[in-house]
């Protein structure tokens, strides 16, 4: 967590409700980002050495982006964004998801550590680094770094299928409402206590990506509002969605 300090007890409710929500899961372990020390002996210390964020019109994305490919290149395992509301346990393969037909996006990976495509994605993060656009180091370099490695312009031929071993998933896994529709999760009283048809639709999905940037500094009202974001916090995030106020609640003041 960037800005963490490493010590729960200084985040005290209500204003760090999440931290200490987060931090009573026996199986979640939150810890200090450190830039420069994640980015050690891989190709982003120098850029990162050099890079000036006060330039950079994305540079939190930016960062995330080169944070994410630094850790599975260290470490390995499964990222996910943080607005991704997993639904199901997810068995462990190195993959990427489709977003859109022929495109990929880098917010659901999964990766062994010093993975040969984790190390090109990082290389190529500095070689063709363009902070100025939008999603170049994110799901851009996703897309066409997996072209590469599949050796086509074509990655819908690869959909659901092995190339040379990585899983190329399609969008229903992670992404089964589309960005350009993701006001749907937040549409009021579309959910009527049919569990069954929206169990149904998003029976193949791993985990639901809410597109949180595109609702920015907005005010979502989530219990009671009968929307379909309702229903997947109440049923795959029962401790998060005790916590939420009520629409009747007035926010503590601070």
């Amino acid at each position: 967590m960037r800005g963490f300090t490493g010590k729960v007890s200084a985040y005290r409710e209500p204003e760090y409700k999440s931290i200490r929500l987060l931090s009573s899961f026996k199986n979640v372990i939150i810890l200090p980002l450190n830039p420069k020390e994640l980015f050690s002996n891989t190709p982003l210390a120098g850029w990162y050495e050099k890079v000036d964020p006060s330039n950079e019109e994305h540079w939190l994305h930016v960062l995330a982006d080169g944070c994410r490919i630094a850790l599975l290149w260290k470490y390995g395992g499964i990222y996910l964004d943080t607005d991704i509301i997993s639904l199901k346990p997810l068995e462990f393969r190195n993959f990427l998801c489709e977003q859109s037909s022929n495109y990929a996006n880098n917010a659901a990976l999964g990766f062994n550590r010093s993975h040969s495509f984790t190390k090109m994605c990082l290389r190529d993060f500095v070689d063709k680094y363009n902070g100025a656009a939008w999603g170049h180091q994110g799901p851009d370099l996703m897309t066409r770094m997996l072209k590469k490695w599949c050796g086509t312009d074509n990655l819908n031929n690869f959909r659901n299928k092995d190339c040379k071993g990585i899983m190329y998933l399609s969008s229903n896994w992670f992404y089964p409402v589309p960005y350009s529709n993701w006001g749907r999760f937040f549409q009021k009283n579309t959910w009527n206590n049919n569990n069954d048809a929206i169990k149904k639709e998003f029976s193949k999905t791993s985990g639901v990506h809410i597109w949180k940037y595109m609702i920015g500094h907005q005010k979502i009202e989530i219990k009671a509002s009968r929307s379909l974001i309702e229903y997947f916090f109440s049923e795959y995030c029962p401790s998060t969605y005790k916590s939420l106020p009520s629409q009747k609640e007035k926010p503590a003041k601070k």
